[in-house]
C-alpha cells in the first residue's frame, strides 16, 4: 500500500485529511487508523501494514526537514 492507495481508503470510509501539513496529516491518518482497528472495521494485519508505512512516511518528512 501506498501514502496515496491509504488516503483514498480512508475517503471510502469518510474521511479526507489534508492539512498542508504532512507530518499533521500522517498524524491525523494514524489516529484514524485506530479508530478503525479499534471498531473492527479493519483487520490486524492491515492495521500493522498501515502503521509501518506511515512510520515510514513520517522518517522520511522527518529527514527532510532536519536537511533544511
Amino acid at each position: 500500500m501506498t501514502y496515496y492507495e491509504l488516503q483514498q481508503f480512508l475517503k471510502k470510509h469518510g474521511t479526507i485529511i489534508y492539512t498542508g501539513d504532512r507530518l499533521g496529516d500522517i498524524e491525523l491518518m494514524e489516529e484514524e487508523i485506530n479508530e478503525l482497528y479499534k471498531m473492527g472495521i479493519i483487520d490486524a494485519v492491515f492495521y500493522r501494514d498501515v502503521r509501518l508505512l506511515l512510520m515510514k512516511e513520517r522518517n522520511i518528512v522527518v529527514k527532510i526537514k532536519d536537511k533544511s
